[in-house]
């Protein structure tokens, strides 16, 4: 049975796509300088990794499905990810190079986006921290006590009272649930999975002009699905820098997503037994049965992929599905 799962497979292809990249007020240049990206700009935000979104939709780079969209996979191949019941391809994974710092936005549930944006999704997301300075910040949460005060410090414009900034490092993992209030500050290289939406509301933007104009916020949406109080912070942050090797190590299990790390060095095996397992290649190289793999590759493991052979001095995140085995 063991010799079987590995020749399946060996014969089913690995899905390598092509990233999408968006230029932001905030973006700067490191997902080229350090990902090797062959993107122009110095304004580059994100690196839509694995994206089957209306707004950037990933091509396969290769093989038999290879110049397809993600999206389009999705509804003629329900094959390659387990048939699951879902209209569209549940989740986006980024790259985040911030230069300077985004703004302070917040999420809706499901059931708001549903109701209040054209029956969208809302968004559940989390960070890993690649790199970033010794005294680097997320926004994670805010400091009002319940809905009046926090109304009034939002509309009095009260940001300092208002905004709790947490101090991070490389290895932090962050937990946004719907309604939590945040922001990836300046100088942070992160990697982002999320639910398959681009529904933000923005909170507070530092007075910033783009265009010459402000950019427009959000406040009476943001003030209805703000979380009050906040979450604590123990409950939204871990350290993830040091975790055993050649190992898949949990970093999250939600309803929207299941998130893994591995540090591999040497050799490992395991069976790919998720409906499809995204992988995003954080550093170093090596091969996955036997197909090379770098720095800034993004791939899918579809359904029944079988036995896999993972060789080298990589790091690794992986996620699926809040659904399936362990």
């Amino acid at each position: 049975m063991e010799e079987e799962n590995l020749k399946y497979g060996m014969e089913n292809e690995i899905l390598f796509l092509d990233p999408v990249f968006t230029h932001n007020v905030w973006g700067g240049t490191r997902l080229r300088t350090e990902f090797g990206y062959e993107v122009e700009g110095n304004d580059v935000g994100e690196c839509w990794g694995i994206s089957a979104h209306e707004k950037g939709d990933c091509k396969v780079a290769e093989g038999k499905f290879q110049g397809e969209f993600l999206s389009k996979l999705w509804k003629e191949h329900p094959e390659l990810f387990g048939y699951l019941n879902d209209p569209r391809f549940p989740l986006m994974v980024k790259l985040i190079d911030a230069r300077d710092d985004l703004s302070v936005q917040v999420h809706p549930n499901n059931a708001y986006a549903n109701e209040h944006e054209n029956g969208s999704l809302g968004k559940t997301e989390c960070w890993y921290v690649l790199d970033c300075e010794d005294d680097a910040a997320f926004v994670v949460g805010h400091n009002a006590s319940d809905r009046e005060e926090l109304a009034r410090m939002i509309e009095e414009g009260r940001w300092t009272e208002f905004i709790r900034e947490i101090p991070v490092k490389k290895g932090s993992f962050v937990q946004i649930d719907p309604g939590c209030v945040h922001a990836i500050k300046g100088g942070l290289l992160v990697y982002e999975v999320e639910q398959n939406s681009d529904i933000t509301y923005r909170v507070y933007d530092y007075g910033r002009l783009s265009g010459g104009k402000p950019r427009e916020l959000h406040v009476q949406k943001s003030i209805d699905v703000i979380r009050v109080p906040a979450k604590p912070v123990e409950k939204c942050v871990i350290d993830a820098s040091d975790v055993p090797r050649n190992q898949w190590n949990a970093l999250v299990f939600c309803d929207s997503y299941r998130v893994w790390k591995l540090v591999l060095d040497g050799e490992m095996n395991f069976e790919q037994s998720q409906p499809f397992l995204l992988m995003s290649v954080l550093d170093g190289a090596g091969s996955i049965n036997g197909v090379p793999v770098k720095k800034g590759a993004h791939l899918i493991l579809p359904n029944g992929f079988g036995n896999v052979k993972l060789l080298g001095n990589m790091e690794i995140v992986a996620s699926s599905v809040g659904s399936g085995s362990d």
